[in-house]
């Protein structure tokens, strides 16, 4: 893979090329991005070394990639129109286009017939299936134990908590499987639904879906999506909420951010959020939020680890941040719901 984040690199601005480079980085080749060319992919990501960023596609030819992948997640999921000599490069080289936007590039009728040419494929994630179906609130009644990270804004660890969490599981003895239900998810697990691009009745339909698709796990750890009191996103939130019927919840959230990303909004307190969450649910299902999954990315060990401590007092819960300290507090609070 090339990963394009051509202006956009940062640890959140490009969410998409983070995580793949954290999940799927043996796949990586490079990152294009001109802004940044030449400079140690660790120092802007923390990760990745070894990766070299570039300034052309022509550069990364010499590496053999097949795939472009968009690897920003754009707000309202544009594709920026410099980005098209990009991908129409990367398609006369021969390269398929891993798509995760709202724009499809199935769509472009200039693209589409280039990558015919071309004989590549356009892999546009975002598209949903034609079978959802509205939901018929089944997955409450599931024996199995169905784990949600929640979030209190969007961009700010849901996925990255519920994909440790679940190799955490997995080591701990659980027969457990990640749900994707965002297009960075899907890339690196090969399957799910970009739930924010369904129609809004089939949401929890949608999630309900994939949910008793995999009714026979022990465990289902489903991705996140944004927050319930995001003005932007709530709605994706609490149709993810309904329809995976989840009797857990680990709320995540970055330190030192206070007010929602796109959003002049303030966070609501730790006590807040939790409340909420577990209040939204009562008239449907029970669950409780059982632990916190803190984003310290940036922060040192030490400042890392204060900062857990102090949460921890605050809320009485199991507190840890999945990538620098492990998933051990999390996993703990999961036994008693084990059968």
């Amino acid at each position: 893979m090339v990963l394009l984040t051509e202006g956009r690199l940062g640890t959140f601005s490009s969410k998409t090329a983070t995580s793949l480079i954290r999940y799927k980085g043996e796949a990586v080749v490079a990152v294009l991005d001109a802004a940044h060319a030449g400079k140690p992919l660790q120092d802007i990501l923390e990760i990745g070394d070894g990766i070299p960023i570039v300034a052309s596609i022509e550069e990364t030819l010499p590496m053999q990639p097949t795939e472009l992948v968009l690897a920003v997640a754009t707000v309202g999921g544009f594709i920026p129109d410099e980005w098209r000599v990009l991908i129409c490069t990367a398609i006369e080289n021969g390269m398929d286009i891993v798509n995760g936007m709202h724009v499809f590039l199935n769509d472009d009728t200039e693209i589409r017939a280039l990558a015919e040419l071309k004989r590549v494929q356009l892999h546009d994630l975002r598209r949903p299936p034609v079978d959802i179906e509205m939901a018929s609130y089944r997955s409450h009644e599931l024996t199995n134990t169905r784990v949600l990270t929640v979030g209190a804004d969007s961009s700010i660890g849901k996925m990255v908590a519920a994909l440790e969490i679940t190799d955490a599981a997995r080591k701990a003895g659980w027969d457990a499987d990640f749900v994707a239900t965002g297009q960075i998810g899907m890339m690196i697990a090969g399957t799910g639904i970009a739930v924010d691009a369904v129609v809004a009745d089939f949401i929890s339909g949608a999630t309900e879906q994939m949910v008793m698709e995999r009714s026979h796990r022990e465990l289902l750890i489903v991705e996140g999506q944004g927050t319930i009191v995001h003005p932007l996103y709530s709605g994706v939130s609490l149709g993810l909420l309904h329809g995976a019927a989840p009797q857990a919840l680990v709320l995540c959230h970055q330190p030192g951010r206070e007010f929602m990303r796109n959003a002049p909004v303030r966070i609501p307190s730790y006590a807040d959020l939790i409340h909420l969450h577990e209040m939204i649910s009562r008239p449907l299902f029970d669950t409780e939020v059982i632990a916190i999954s803190l984003n310290c990315a940036g922060m040192t060990v030490d400042d890392a680890h204060n900062i857990v401590d102090e949460v921890h007092r605050e809320t009485g819960l199991p507190v840890t941040d999945c990538v620098k300290f492990g998933c051990d507090p999390i996993i703990e609070a999961l036994e008693p719901f084990r059968k």
